[in-house]
């Protein structure tokens, strides 16, 4: 079976599982860490390039999950995205 998704369609998608790591991982130091000034600013700056490519994603490829901002169109378009096995 040949893969018929673009190489950025793969790239982007491992940004954003690395920005997810990262943001567990600040989420869990702030959790015993809750004023330091410096982690909430790296969240901030990681969460903020988290949702950047988001967006750019769905735009190019449909929405990331079933509740995602770009589920606002007049058709169901969660089920136009490549499904896991189709990855």
């Amino acid at each position: 079976m040949t893969n018929p998704l673009p190489p950025q369609f793969y790239n982007q998608l491992q940004e954003l599982q690395s920005l997810d790591f990262v943001l567990s991982e600040l989420t869990l130091y702030l959790d015993t860490h809750p004023t330091d000034t410096q982690a909430i600013a790296q969240f901030e700056q990681f969460l903020q390039r988290k949702e950047s490519i988001e967006r750019q994603f769905e735009q190019i490829f449909g929405p990331l999950t079933s509740y995602s901002q770009q589920m606002t169109q007049t058709a169901w378009q969660w089920i136009e995205s490549p499904w896991p096995w189709q990855m």
